[in-house]
């Protein structure tokens, strides 16, 4: 089957926009409005076995579900307008688990101001499958897109990367009980997305390109320098992780690397800046873009790569 990326490229060529539209290619599409603002807007789905799992706490499915969608408004530095939820739910399903999953979602919308404004619901033929739409907004000439990146730039992250793999990888491993104190668990089915931090990012007007870290830097970065026609130099050495997965993997660094370029889901923020340019949000630099279209990562030679749907 064709590849996930290759297939969103296929159904990209086929549409075309209005002016001043922005649609396929970004973390929200962008729709010019009235008084100098534009309103952004992305949607995602979910499904039983591929994104979640029912024995988890349908809280932390319902958290994630909605996070998922919000650090996509992050992404492009925007604040909250509205959130939709849509459910495909089994017969079998147990009244609980909706519930816990409608208070977890709800806990997460309330907690970062995006109403729950509407949906749609259906039965579904046997698995759970869960739809979000979030709408944010932010003034003309204010959100960043993946386009923009400029040889010379330097490439950067918020936070550590990989945790949220180590988690994902824990909790699969797990054939009944989820320890759900574990802290690479918690990291990767309570992630916290960088709303403030990509809103400031944003207004400081020092960063060219920008999304967030869903499928792992071995895959967002690539959108990235498609988007920008540009090329890269990473330095594995520089890229940040935690404490907790420095004791978790030893001296096995290749695991290290893994999970913090590979696995995905942290949702920190990955954007370029200008070489020394100042900005009010804690980074790390991790590379530098140039020009070309290759992704070199300095210290290994390794092709890192992350998440892909359809990938065999």
């Amino acid at each position: 089957m064709i590849g996930e990326f290759e297939l969103i490229d296929k159904i990209r060529a086929g549409v075309s926009l209005p002016d001043g539209y922005l649609g396929i290619g970004d973390d929200c599409a962008q729709l010019p409005e009235r008084d100098a603002f534009r309103t952004l807007v992305s949607t995602d789905m979910l499904l039983e076995d591929v994104h979640f799992l029912r024995k988890v706490q349908a809280g932390c499915t319902g958290w994630k579900a909605a996070v998922a969608n919000i650090s996509d408004i992050a992404a492009c530095g925007g604040t909250p307008k509205g959130i939709f939820l849509s459910l495909a739910l089994p017969k079998d399903l147990e009244d609980s688990w909706v519930m816990d999953f409608l208070k977890g979602f709800g806990d997460a919308c309330n907690r970062y101001g995006f109403p729950v404004l509407g949906g749609d619901t259906c039965e579904s033929a046997g698995k759970i499958c869960i739809s979000v739409t979030v709408i944010g907004q932010c003034p003309n000439g204010v959100a960043v897109t993946r386009a923009g990146a400029l040889p010379g730039d330097e490439i950067c992250v918020t936070g550590c990367l990989g945790d949220s793999a180590a988690g994902l990888e824990l909790l699969l491993q797990s054939a009944a009980r989820v320890d759900y104190d574990n802290y690479f668990i918690d990291r990767h089915l309570r992630p916290q997305p960088r709303l403030a931090e990509g809103l400031a990012l944003a207004r400081s007007g020092q960063v060219h390109a920008m999304m967030d870290i869903s499928d792992g830097i071995g895959s967002d970065l690539r959108h990235i320098l498609k988007e920008s026609n540009c090329g890269a130099i990473v330095d594995t050495a520089r890229i940040p992780v935690s404490d907790a997965l420095r004791s978790l993997c030893g001296s096995d660094s290749g695991r290290m690397l893994d999970y913090a370029i590979s696995g995905g889901e942290d949702y920190e923020l990955l954007f370029v800046k200008s070489k020394g340019a100042v900005v009010p949000v804690s980074h790390t630099v991790i590379g530098t873009v140039v020009s070309g279209s290759t992704l070199e990562w300095k210290g290994t030679d390794r092709n890192f790569k992350g998440y892909n749907h359809f990938s065999r």
